[in-house]
């Protein structure tokens, strides 16, 4: 008998080991699903991850330039321009929009950004003095904002993907090392249960055909010594008949002679022969004398 093993407690039968192959084939269909997944969910990664350099490089130039902008504002204003800005603005001119990109089954989100240029509420900030430096350092901080955004897009959809990218992994793991080599070890016992019953009954077969012959060869024999039990009966009780009917006929003939014998007639014979010479005699009347 095989051994446990790794492999799953199973009763050896032929269904359980079409279940298995099932199984198996499912596990590797799985798998090489999985791996491509895994494959695709990979490379998009590498991807975002060189995105979100870039965008961070792009992010350092873009508030370098915005932190600039605003000393020039200040400058030339002479004052903090940050109470009149907040002061003018009525409704927002920048917003942000979401939706959700599918890529091998996982949703990652993904920020647009989009710009009303119906709104300005930034036309009469700096009328007096410093307006186009003010807008400007619009236009900058407007640049530095979708930069932000878009690296807030790339962050959402990075630590996203990790945690796929892993759970996928793990997955691929489990299914190329845990079960399809148990399903496999399974598989295999199940296969050498099955050729163990099948010689165990071949060889039960093979004893009870020899066991029948056995018998045939014995009921043979007897059938053989009763046939010749048989014949010698009937031989012998032939010879009993013949024996039988030969004295049965002896004993007829021997009632017809003495029913023939006339004693009268033997005198006569006898005293015949002792008066006439020996040397006449026929055989025919020594034979009688005899008698």
């Amino acid at each position: 008998m095989s051994g446990s093993g790794n492999r799953e407690q199973v009763f050896p039968t032929r269904m359980t080991l079409g279940l298995m192959k099932g199984k198996l084939k499912g596990a590797q269909q799985g798998y090489s699903l999985l791996k491509r997944k895994s494959e695709a969910l990979t490379k998009r990664f590498r991807e975002i991850t060189r995105r979100i350099d870039d965008a961070k490089r792009k992010m350092g130039r873009v508030m370098q330039t915005a932190a600039f902008s605003l000393a020039q504002v200040t400058y030339a204003t002479g004052d903090n321009i940050g109470y009149s800005v907040q002061d003018s603005v009525k409704s927002a001119r920048f917003q942000v929009k979401a939706r959700e990109e599918n890529v091998s089954g996982v949703r990652l989100p993904q920020f647009e950004t989009h710009i009303n240029e119906d709104i300005n509420d930034f036309k009469m900030t700096g009328l007096g003095r410093g307006g186009l430096q003010v807008q400007k350092a619009a236009e900058v901080y407007t640049s530095s904002v979708e930069t932000l955004v878009e690296l807030a897009s790339l962050q959402t959809a990075f630590i996203i993907l990790d945690e796929v990218i892993k759970v996928t992994n793990r997955r691929v793991n489990a299914i190329e090392h845990v079960v399809i080599p148990r399903t496999e070890n399974t598989i295999a016992y199940i296969n050498s249960e099955l050729d163990e019953l099948d010689r165990e009954e071949f060889y039960r077969l093979k004893k009870v055909q020899e066991k029948k012959q056995q018998q045939t060869a014995l009921q043979d024999a007897e059938a053989a010594a009763n046939k010749a039990q048989l014949l010698e009966k009937k031989a012998n009780d032939k010879l009993e008949a013949d024996q039988k009917a030969e004295e049965n006929k002896d004993n007829e003939a021997s009632e017809q002679a003495k029913a023939e014998y006339d004693p009268e007639e033997e005198a006569r014979q006898v005293s015949k022969f002792i008066d006439e010479p020996a040397d006449d005699l026929t055989a025919q009347q020594e034979e009688d004398i005899i008698f």
